[in-house]
Formats: structure tokens, sequence, C-alpha cells
């Protein structure tokens, strides 16, 4: 993992737009996400959130409006230079990864974001790190089992370990729990919190719909609704029982717990 970095932001976007087909995804969006901050974006289904995470991908481009990522501004970088150093973690990416792909490979395969080991010719060095993500995670057993056959909780910590081998600078994690039983959500989450608190990880931001998948040792928060961001700063400003009524349109209450976040309808 790489150290990081304090001079000027991560991501900077000004008066951004995404429109699709005549359709306003995200409006007036001005959002900012410095060196070394843990970043939880919530909102319900449809609101933006993944075209935001797109958008800090650099694998989209806004129809109005400014996006800055690690210094370089869209449209005046190639962005086959800047994407090496943003890892997403997506559904996306699993429907891409071959099923009989073993877990080992997939971890491998991120250290130049390929979908197939023998694109690139690995070092031993690159070996010995997979099997150092996968034992973090608690799944050196899994290292040689092929991709589409593990649980739905092993991909998905394949998928962070395979993220984190390309050494980012900025970490991206879209709903990485959907779907998820509780045991397998728990051990994501745990997992998280560790990288969290870890000074040499990447910046990251992660998005959810639900305050309980928020990992201990995250700094901000931003709650996004019909396409514009209602609130975004620290995370003890914006988790409050008023605001995510708000961006959920249904009266809840907000508290947080042994540095845990829950949320229950007040009604």
């Amino acid at each position: 993992m790489t150290p990081p970095a304090d001079d000027g932001p991560v991501i900077a976007l000004r008066g951004v737009a995404v429109r699709r087909e005549g359709t306003v995804v995200l409006q007036d969006v001005d959002w900012s996400v410095r060196h070394g901050e843990r970043w939880v974006i919530l909102g319900p289904n449809g609101s933006g959130k993944t075209t935001l995470l797109t958008l800090a991908a650099a694998r989209l481009w806004p129809s109005a409006g400014v996006v800055e990522l690690l210094g370089s501004r869209l449209g005046e970088v190639d962005v086959r230079t800047l994407r090496p150093r943003i890892s997403l973690v997506s559904g996306s990416v699993t429907r891409q990864l071959r099923a009989e792909l073993p877990a080992r490979d997939v971890v491998v395969s991120g250290r130049h974001g390929a979908l197939e080991t023998w694109w690139h010719t690995y070092s031993a060095d690159d070996w010995a790190e997979a099997d150092r993500l996968l034992a973090a995670c608690g799944f050196a057993d899994i290292a040689d089992r092929p991709f589409g056959v593990i649980s739905e909780g092993e991909r998905q910590q394949v998928l962070v370990a395979r993220a984190l081998i390309g050494r980012p600078e900025l970490l991206l994690l879209d709903e990485p729990a959907a779907g998820l039983d509780l045991g397998a959500r728990e051990r994501l989450v745990s997992r998280l919190g560790e990288l969290a608190a870890d000074p040499r990880s990447p910046t990251t931001v992660l998005v959810t719909h639900h305050c309980e998948e928020i990992p201990r040792g995250f700094t901000h928060a931003g709650l996004i609704r019909n396409g514009r961001l209602l609130a975004a700063g620290p995370l003890d400003d914006v988790l409050s029982s008023s605001l995510i009524s708000a961006c959920f349109d249904v009266p809840v209450t907000v508290g947080r717990q042994d540095g845990r976040w829950w949320s229950r309808s007040a009604e």
C-alpha cells in the first residue's frame, strides 16, 4: 500500500452534472476528498451513488462541471496513466472475471488491472503479495479455488485484495456488502475497518445503502438524493437522524455504539 500524500485533494468536483439520454443523473455536485480520508456515500436506489463513483474512477466524463482526480483534470489527462492509480471494486468487475480463474490469480491480476494472468508477467514478489493479502483477510485457504465457485462473501474479499495489490492511491468500493449474509458482511466490514485504521492504506470511498455497513475508522460521509449531494463532511456532522431521514424520505433514528453505526425506523 502507498502512504498518503498531502498535496491537494484526491477528488475535486465542482459544479458537476451528468445527463444520460436526456435524464439528469447528477446535478450541481461540489465535493472534495483529501488524502488519507475514508468516506462513505449513502443514498437510496437510483440517487446517483454509482455514477458519482464512476466519475471518481475516471470511467465517466461529466456533462458539465470540473472533475479533478489525483491532481489531474478529466479531459486534460491521458486516463491510461490515471486509471492504474485508482482501484474500483464493483459488480461490473465480478462479471468480467472468468469463473475458472483461481482466487490467487484473480488477486495477482490486479497488479496490472488485468482480467487474465497470461496478459502480463508476474514476479515472485507479486505472487507473495497476493498470498499475503488473502491471508490478511483470513482467506488463504481459498487461494487455489475457482473464483466462480467460492461464496459471495469470499469473492468480495478476493476483489478487495485484488484492488489493493496494485498499490492504488484511491480505493473505490461500490456496495461491496450487497447480498452478503450477516457473517460475510461482518467479516468484510471488519476487514475494511482494519484498512481504514492503517495510515498506509489509500484514500477510500465506500458506497452503501446502510449505516450498519460503515466500518470503524471512517472519517467522512456524503448523502445523495435525486442526483444532488445533500450533505458532505465529517461523519459525526452528517450522520444525524434528521439528515438521514431527509435523504431516504423516511423517519429514522441513527446512532453509534462501540464505533459502529445503526439506524432504525422512528415511526
